[in-house]
Parts: C-alpha cells; sequence; structure tokens
C-alpha cells in the first residue's frame, strides 16, 4: 500500500502501453534521443562534433541517471538543465556539444509532439476495434426489430442492429477528425529560443540554408516529414486544444453510448457483460448495475471538461510564450489520453461481449404496437369497404381504452384484441395480426445496416486490419 497519492487512471483505468507513453522513462529517453539527432545532423552539417562524441551519446540513451538529475534540479530548478547536466556526467567526452544551440522546448516541445502522436495511434486502433466490435453487432442484430425512441418515449421501430449503426457513425466521424490530425501533426523541429533560429545562425555562421536544413534533417529523423515553419518559444499551444478537443470528441461518441446502453439495461432488452462472481450492490444482492457504461460516462465526462484547459491557455500565451501553460499542461494534456484510453478499453470490453433479450425486446414491442398499428388496419379495413370516419371513431375510443387499462390498471394491451372482436373492420384475426407483424414497420432499418457497414464501414477495417484483434485489460 503506498502512503502517497496514486493516480487511479494508472491504476484502474488506463492500458500499461498507455501509460507507458506519458512515463518518465518515455519522455527522459526521447530528450536523450533528440539531443542525438541533434549532434548528428549538427555534426553532418559541418560543426565540430566527432563520431566518438556520438558514440558515447548513444550508449547512453537508456541508462539514465535519475538521482543525479534529480539532484541537480533540486539546485537549480530547472528540468532540461538537470538532464543535460546529468547526460554529461555520464558522457564526459560529449558534454559540451549536449543541447548545442538549442533552447529547453526543442526536447520538451517535440517530446509532446512525439508522444501525443504515439498517444493518438494506440487511440486510433482501439477506436477502430470498438468499430469492428459494433459492425458485428449491428449485422447480427439487423432485423430484429425494437422500439425507437424520440425524447425517451416509445416512436416507430426500428432494429437493434439500426441503433449500432448510430453509435458507429459517430465514431467514424471521430475517426475521420482523428486521422487528419495524426496525418497533419507536424514537428516543432530546431527553432532557438523565441523562434527566430538565431543561436543556430551563430553557430553556423550566417549560413540560412544550413539552419533550414538542420531544421528539416532533424524533423526527419525524429520521424516527421514536416515542422511548423515558424514557431514561438514553443509549438503553438492551440494544437493541444485541437487534440484535446479531438479526445473529447470520441468521449461524447462514447458517452452517448453508454447512456443508451444504461437505458436498455434498466429496461432489460441489452446488457453489458456481467461476469459470475461480480457484485451488483452491497446491500440488494439481486441488482446487476451497469458499472462499466457507467464508468464510461464518468470519465467520459471529465475529458470533455478537460478539454477547456488547453483551449484556455493557447487563450492565454503572451507573444512569444508564457510558462504558464507547462504545469496545466503536464497534467490535462497526460490525463485525457489516460482517461481516453480508460474509455475505449471498456468500450470494446462492452461491445464485444453484450446481451441482448430478445423476448423482452419483442414483448415491449407489442406493447407499443397496436397503436402504431392501428393506421395500417383503418387502411385495409376501408379498402374492404368500411366507413373511414366511423372505423377511426372506434379506433380512438377502443386506443383509449386500452390506454387506461395499461397506464391506471397495470395489465397488457388489448387493442388488437378488441379490433379483431369488432366485425365492422371486416378482417379476420389472421389478417388482423398479419398486418401488425413488426418487421414491416421498421423500414429500411435492415437495408440501412447492411448498405452502411458495406460501403463506409468495411472499407475502413478493411485499410485497417492491421490494426485489428486487441485484448483489453478491464482491473476493476
Amino acid at each position: 500500500m503506498k502512503s502517497s497519492y496514486s493516480t487511479p487512471l494508472n491504476k484502474r483505468y488506463s492500458s500499461k502501453e498507455m501509460s507507458y507513453l506519458f512515463s518518465e522513462e518515455m519522455k527522459f529517453r526521447t530528450w536523450r534521443k533528440l539531443w542525438v539527432a541533434l549532434a548528428e545532423c549538427e555534426k553532418e552539417l559541418g560543426l565540430n562534433i566527432t563520431k566518438k562524441q556520438l558514440e558515447e551519446l548513444k550508449s547512453n540513451i537508456y541508462n539514465i541517471n535519475y538521482e543525479v538529475a534529480e539532484d541537480k534540479e533540486r539546485e537549480i530548478r530547472h528540468d532540461v538543465m538537470s538532464h543535460v547536466y546529468a547526460y554529461g556526467v555520464q558522457c564526459p567526452g560529449a558534454k559540451g556539444i549536449i543541447h548545442l544551440g538549442a533552447t529547453s522546448c526543442y526536447v520538451g516541445d517535440n517530446t509532446d509532439l512525439i508522444i501525443m502522436r504515439e498517444a493518438l495511434k494506440v487511440v486510433k486502433k482501439k477506436l477502430l476495434n470498438v468499430i469492428n466490435e459494433l459492425s458485428k453487432f449491428a449485422i447480427k442484430y439487423k432485423e430484429l426489430p425494437t422500439l425507437g425512441f424520440t425524447h425517451l418515449q416509445p416512436a416507430q421501430l426500428t432494429t437493434v442492429g439500426k441503433r449500432a449503426t448510430l453509435w458507429i457513425q459517430d465514431l467514424i466521424l471521430d475517426l475521420e477528425n482523428l486521422d487528419f490530425i495524426i496525418e497533419r501533426l507536424r514537428f516543432r523541429g530546431v527553432k532557438g529560443t523565441t523562434g527566430t533560429q538565431a543561436s543556430f545562425m551563430e553557430l553556423f555562421d550566417g549560413d540560412e540554408e544550413k539552419v533550414k536544413l538542420l531544421d528539416k534533417m532533424v524533423s526527419i529523423k525524429m520521424g516527421f516529414e514536416n515542422e511548423y515553419m515558424v514557431t514561438g518559444q514553443t509549438y503553438p499551444r492551440k494544437i493541444d486544444s485541437i487534440i484535446l478537443n479531438t479526445l473529447s470528441e470520441i468521449a461524447q461518441s462514447a458517452y452517448k453510448f453508454s447512456n443508451d446502453l444504461r437505458i436498455l439495461q434498466s429496461i432489460k432488452e441489452i446488457e453489458e457483460p456481467f461476469e459470475k462472481k461480480q457484485v451488483g450492490s452491497s446491500a440488494m444482492a439481486y441488482k446487476r448495475n451497469p458499472m462499466r457504461s457507467e464508468r464510461i460516462s464518468a470519465l467520459a465526462r471529465y475529458i470533455i471538461i478537460n478539454s477547456l484547459n488547453p483551449a484556455i491557455t493557447a487563450s492565454t500565451q503572451w507573444f512569444e510564450r508564457t510558462l504558464d501553460d507547462s504545469a496545466n499542461k503536464r497534467i490535462s494534456v497526460s490525463e485525457a489520453f489516460l482517461a481516453l484510453d480508460g474509455v475505449l478499453n471498456l468500450y470494446i470490453n462492452i461491445s464485444s461481449n453484450m446481451v441482448v433479450y430478445e423476448k423482452v425486446i419483442t414483448s415491449h414491442v407489442f406493447n407499443e404496437l397496436p397503436f402504431m398499428a392501428t393506421e395500417n388496419i383503418l387502411m385495409e379495413a376501408v379498402k374492404r369497404g368500411g366507413d373511414r370516419q366511423e372505423l377511426h371513431e372506434k379506433i380512438r375510443n377502443y386506443s383509449m381504452e386500452a390506454a387506461k387499462r395499461i397506464k391506471q390498471e397495470g395489465l397488457n394491451n388489448d387493442l388488437i384484441d378488441r379490433i379483431i372482436r369488432d366485425s365492422s373492420f371486416n378482417m379476420s384475426n389472421e389478417e388482423i395480426l398479419s398486418l401488425i407483424d413488426p418487421i414491416k414497420f421498421t423500414g429500411r432499418a435492415s437495408g440501412q445496416v447492411d448498405d452502411f457497414i458495406q460501403e463506409c464501414v468495411n472499407p475502413i477495417l478493411q485499410k485497417n486490419k492491421k490494426l485489428l484483434g486487441i485484448d483489453v485489460q478491464i482491473n476493476v
């Protein structure tokens, strides 16, 4: 048991993969890789840096002397310079060329961009797996009629599979935005203290072409095809806002799904997975609470609200940079990714194991369908010679009596039985029942599922098939 606070995002919700990306180890190893890349490119462009110095730096990328860095930071109150010092202790022959010409944001900002891009790729992989699971669910239940709801009131029928396509559609919109962000994300590169590259102009004796080339070379070496052409001291803080807005949009989609499922579970139509020994309530032993869906709702709410942090930070950066971004940024960005990772782990787990109670769904349909079917019955009765106004009035009266029976007496809906017993409709029991087959009231729902999955979803899944099929761990 730890004696100090430990974030539940790591302990309870996020995967090891995502947690590692925002770890100290990932950050400081990336800093050292950036210092090596800078030195390599500066050497290639003619600065007096030796092969031996580079080899010394490379050999110490992974064995970081954290205690030395931490002791130094307590003394000088500067994290980057503390790690420059610690790296130099391990690499005495190269200490003079570590961080040459750079400002702290060279390692800090570029590392953040590298980590966020890798984290976005993890998000994409998990988002695709949710889409894959929901698409299988949609196809399986594409023809199962269910009550549609508008204003949370029973409305025209849809199908269970068609409803799932609405969840998928939201996620595809999110995926499009996510792909755009990943493809367009750039590197800060090598820009100097206020973004003017003045220190590098000094190093290269005013050779502007070499300074421009250094910027491009380092970016490419670190895996980015493009860099931001102009910056202040930092990459534009608007980037953090754009990224967290994208995470918020995914959280919004998951939140909507979780709310839908919580309602469906409350009426016993569809449930999230419930393990054999899982306890629903400490007091009420019979309960099967939708705790995973509720957790999605809770974490999604946090992500949505958290997206305001980088928006305000981006708005209040003065001129080339102020440091009020740093403390907020290192919390808000990392926690947004960790929380969303937890959301997507839950979403994959639920969507791949949802339990559908078809008899309950059908029962609910037939409790409401008689009211919906009366127009069809009326039209058929008129075709057979009935008086529309007279029959309409009868249906209205029967409907009121059936509604009273349901609401005030707690009995079943006997509207169809009342109509069957009335000979003025001139239809047999079988003929009337044939008019209220639920599938006849679902329109193109089944066909829409087929079209949507084939034309919209499958091409995406096929394009990204290498990312499909992952196991997620739900810790609690």
